[in-house]
């Protein structure tokens, strides 16, 4: 079957998805039945393209101006219309206070008969259940799982493969950004430097408060805790404390004495509440999250059925938020295939 693809938002993400699947069109003939053509693009700089007849990939990725319908700005039903959509990948701009406009992207995907796969944090944390109640009443399907440590299993991980399982908490480090940050600050920089170096190697914006504020964190958990302990949580509940006052003096003297400092993110079921909340804690090295290091992150889970399960991911790329949203693709077109013959 031919799938018509696609895109709100081509940075960093967008053009890794699209060389992947470029990359995979063989083995997705091969091993699914899968054909694809990518029919619609919405950037700032493009604006609303759309041809159903499909774009050239190719030039898209080298930055060459593409022919091919133009929409009004906004227009994303007549957008999605134009590009005949079978699933759009969304990967547009993070608004951590309201998830929008993307959750209104995806609605209009659902509303269209459209799968809609994201990987933007905030759609979760505001539109979660309004987005999967549309999904279920449409008959389509609403993925997200490179919200959260990237491609690493961690949604589906519970939705396919647990069954039974009830979370009861969980603790990790998912801010790789900061990592980064207390790591060079233990070699001897200043949290100014450490942040000017994460900055560099392209892991910090240039207001880096979202991550060294601990907001970043503050969201994932929120994504957690809504989606896999069934319990919506506003984001100014959850307690918060970032790295900004940490010294290099304090954060040397810790790695000396074998205690190092990470950003920590945690959640617990207390009866019919959740407690959570993100701050940076001093951890002996036997604990598995001391051990993170660079741009990796992890999350050690808690349930009732299995006594703790730890998920490391180490040092992901774009191309890794693309596989998680690949996989949530064929996670909706071909369920149970995973393995094929």
């Amino acid at each position: 079957m031919v799938y018509r693809l696609c895109f709100i938002g081509f940075g960093n993400v967008g053009r890794a998805l699209a060389r992947l699947l470029l990359d995979q069109a063989p083995e997705l003939r091969r091993q699914y039945g899968i054909e694809w053509k990518l029919t619609g693009v919405a950037t700032r700089r493009l604006g609303w393209l759309a041809d159903p007849a499909g774009l050239d990939v190719e030039a898209l990725l080298a930055g060459n101006p593409l022919a091919g319908a133009r929409l009004g700005e906004g227009e994303v039903a007549g957008w999605l219309a134009a590009a005949r959509a079978d699933a759009l990948f969304e990967v547009s701009s993070l608004d951590v206070t309201s998830g929008q406009p993307a959750i209104s992207y995806l609605e209009a995907a659902l509303r269209h008969g459209a799968h809609a796969i994201t990987a933007n944090k905030g759609t979760v944390v505001h539109g979660y259940q309004a987005l999967r109640d549309l999904a279920s009443a449409q008959g389509k399907g609403f993925r997200f799982e490179s919200t959260v440590m990237d491609g690493a299993p961690i949604f589906s991980l519970f939705r396919s493969t647990l069954p039974l399982v009830q979370l009861s908490g969980f603790r990790g480090i998912l801010n790789s950004t900061t990592n980064v940050i207390l790591e060079r600050m233990e070699a001897g920089a200043s949290l100014t430097e450490g942040i000017a170096h994460a900055q560099a190697l392209g892991l910090a914006e240039t207001d880096p408060s979202a991550d060294v504020d601990g907001w970043d964190a503050v969201v994932k958990v929120a994504a957690l805790v809504t989606v896999l302990m069934n319990h919506p949580i506003a984001l100014n509940s959850i307690s918060r404390e970032g790295i900004r006052s940490l010294t290099g003096e304090a954060v040397r003297a810790a790695r000396a004495a074998g205690t190092p400092y990470k950003l920590v993110c945690w959640a617990m079921r207390r009866d019919n509440m959740v407690e959570s909340g993100v701050r940076p804690q001093q951890l002996a090295l036997g604990d598995p999250l001391a051990q993170v290091n660079g741009a990796s992150s992890a999350v050690h889970f808690e349930t009732d059925l299995l006594p703790g399960l730890t998920v490391v991911e180490h040092a992901p790329t774009p191309v890794t938020t693309a596989y998680g949203m690949l996989a949530d693709f064929l996670d909706l077109v071909q369920p149970g295939t995973g393995f094929p013959g």
